[in-house]
């Protein structure tokens, strides 16, 4: 067995906000053991965030022919916590145009993560006051 270096993290899988302890053994790349979790679901949260930590992401896009000039958009699932700030990049150059329903895939498979940009609201066409004739 190698050297052991002990991580911390706060659980955010249930209101508890359990302080968790990540034993890994450096030279084998092996977690050792989990500590401080009070559910299945905290062992589980320290070990997906220790290997692989991912995020939902939630921003906005710019929308043409809507009321508002921007459309709230999130992930479908959790990204890879490295592409995050890469796919906010992303989604500033995309335009949609109304109307949208909530739920909409905005972009598919975003920078080939597996994740696809949904829509979190409807936003509908809309005549803005100036463009409807009398």
């Amino acid at each position: 067995m190698g050297e052991i270096v002990t991580v911390r993290y706060l659980c955010i899988g249930c209101p508890l906000g359990c302080r968790l302890e990540v034993d890994e053994d450096l030279e084998e790349h092996a977690i050792v053991e989990v500590r401080g979790f009070s559910c299945r679901r905290g062992k589980e949260y320290a070990i997906q965030e220790h290997t692989a930590p991912q995020r939902m992401v939630t921003t906005t896009v710019a929308i043409d022919k809507a009321r508002w000039a921007r459309l709230p958009v999130r992930t479908s699932r959790p990204a890879p916590k490295d592409k995050v700030l890469e796919i906010c990049r992303a989604l500033r150059t995309v335009r949609v145009s109304a109307p949208i329903a909530s739920g909409d895939i905005i972009v598919r498979n975003v920078l080939n993560t597996g994740v696809d940009i949904i829509a979190t609201r409807d936003m509908a066409e809309w005549a803005s006051p100036q463009n409807i004739e009398a």
